[in-house]
């Protein structure tokens, strides 16, 4: 039997019944098999006496519902670790980043102002960064290196579209 089989919290039957004669509205919810959803096995205690039973509970609506708890758990952990490893990522952007770039390069100004940068040079120290990546050789100045690359190309397209009006076709 696949009821027997499942944790007894991700079914249930759920009973909606309304207000009837002087008994306020009610939910019930109870662990039981699809077969046996009904008013008759779901609602205890029964509100109403013995007459009056059959005609409260055709007014109930009732539902049977399943969930699967280890599809809620796994997609939980795998949302928590995305944001572990994000905010591990904003921990390492805002503290480390800076702290190894002015070990590895220094005091020097990598990226210039609008001011420095001309519309004849836009690459001009990328050349700089490229040498220095070449003598170290290592996976952080390749990644400052297209990291400059891609902002000089971003500031040399807003150059072109805000100050010349231009855009590429």
């Amino acid at each position: 039997m696949l009821f027997t089989l499942q944790n007894s919290e991700d079914v249930r039957c759920k009973c909606i019944c309304p207000p009837y004669k002087d008994h306020s509205g009610h939910i019930y919810n109870k662990n039981v098999s699809q077969k046996d959803c009904d008013c008759l096995h779901v609602v205890e205690p029964m509100p109403v006496p013995g007459p009056d039973v059959e005609a409260y509970c055709l007014r109930c609506e009732c539902k049977y519902e399943e969930r699967s708890s280890v599809t809620i758990k796994v997609t939980i952990i795998i949302y928590l670790s995305i944001l572990g490893l994000l905010l591990l990522y904003m921990v390492y952007l805002t503290l480390v980043e800076p702290i190894l770039k002015r070990r590895l390069f220094g005091h020097s100004q990598l990226i210039q102002s609008d001011e420095d940068i001309g519309d004849h040079q836009p690459f001009a120290n990328a050349h700089d960064v490229l040498a220095r990546s070449r003598s170290r050789a290592n996976v952080l100045n390749k990644v400052e290196y297209a990291q400059q690359r891609w902002k000089l190309q971003v500031q040399e397209q807003r150059k072109s579209v805000f100050d010349r009006h231009v855009v590429l076709s």
